[in-house]
């Protein structure tokens, strides 16, 4: 099965590398706008094949996405020194106005994996350009809080002396600074862990829980104090998705993708346990939390929220003809041009099959 990559820069790449060392699909494409660096990473990864898996890594372009089972989208900028967080947003939103309708136009039936940050927002916006081209929310998937739920467990595990895989324990919400650790939810080998802490004479105190929360929420920021940026446990996160989506294994992460309401909050896309298959996102389940993570991950849901209403403001109120407003998913810009109408105006048409214009991108 083939695999593209859009973006092969620190992310992309450890996702092309951590897919090839896990021997996930037979060929993997990589996409981007500086052609050297595509071919320079394919070339390095696929040196790698011999003492792994035998799988097909090459440069392409869009047209090479064709018949893809799905997309990684790892295209974006880095933060400026300086630059606010909507600014970096303003940026990343114009990269994804021009990258996920090209996408699109090549590879109508396919599973998008969003790994751009911020990728609560950068999912949202992916799933409203997927729209436009007959592509359910179901099938736009964002890797959210599933590097935080990992770290989560592995800093549990420590603690309790667990192997990690026998700790469940989810991080929901924004994936950033808002994000909850759900430590109600928390059980070990079935247990609850208050209960596995009693059976086994631990005290995981309330200091000891602020400190993994810490951890935990901050890790990407001592990485990149440290080395500037992170790229394998991502890139991991985004070969399990993928793994997850061609084996059609079922399994449960928390991604994020848009949802309907979450806690109160309508149409929010932030992360929650998600049953993961072949198709897509099969189902989401709402944890029951106690009353301070509903009203935590309320105020992720909302930051989330208004952060989208932002940036779509920004892009979808820009001069008419412009090439920023070009780049306004079709059906906010019809929404918007609709309540302009006189009330007589009929909104267009737009089918499953349809496609929008080119937008001469």
């Amino acid at each position: 099965m083939k695999i593209g990559i859009v973006g092969t820069g620190l992310v992309g790449s450890a996702s092309a590398y951590a897919m090839v060392m896990r021997g996930i699909g037979r060929e993997i494409v990589l996409v981007d706008r500086d052609e050297k660096r595509s071919q320079a990473e394919a070339d390095d990864i696929s040196h790698a094949v011999p003492f792994s898996h035998p799988l097909r890594v090459i440069k392409g372009d869009f047209a090479d996405l064709q018949e893809s089972r799905l997309v990684v989208v790892s295209a974006g900028v880095s933060q400026r020194p300086g630059e606010t967080r909507l600014e970096l947003l303003r940026r990343n939103a114009a990269v994804f106005g021009e990258v996920v309708p090209k996408i699109l136009q090549n590879a109508s039936d396919v599973i998008l994996v969003i790994a751009t940050n911020p990728v609560d927002v950068m999912t949202h916006l992916a799933t409203l350009y997927a729209a436009d081209y007959g592509v359910p929310a179901s099938k736009v998937i964002g890797t959210g809080t599933t590097l935080d739920t990992a770290r989560f467990r592995a800093l549990l595990g420590q603690y309790l002396g667990v192997d990690p895989h026998h700790v469940h324990a989810y991080v929901v919400g924004e994936h950033g600074d808002s994000e909850v650790l759900t430590w109600s939810l928390v059980t070990i080998g079935g247990m609850q862990m208050l209960d596995f802490c009693t059976l086994q004479g631990l005290d995981l105190n309330e200091e000891q829980r602020q400190f993994i929360d810490q951890e935990v929420r901050n890790a990407a920021y001592t990485i990149i104090e440290g080395k500037g940026s992170t790229y394998y446990g991502i890139g991991s996160a985004v070969a399990r998705i993928a793994e997850i989506i061609l084996h059609d294994q079922r399994s449960i992460l928390t991604i994020s993708t848009r949802t309907s309401e979450v806690a109160g909050v309508p149409d929010a896309t932030v992360s929650l346990p998600r049953l993961i298959a072949g198709d897509g996102v099969v189902a989401t389940f709402p944890p029951s939390l106690d009353d301070s993570e509903h009203a935590a991950l309320k105020q992720s849901a909302q930051m989330v929220r208004r952060a989208i209403d932002e940036v779509l403001g920004w892009m979808c109120g820009a001069p008419p003809h412009s090439r920023l407003r070009r780049m306004c998913p079709t059906s906010v810009r019809l929404g918007k041009e609709k309540r302009k109408k006189p009330s007589g105006w009929i909104r267009p048409s737009i089918g499953a099959s349809a496609r929008p214009p080119q937008n001469g991108l």
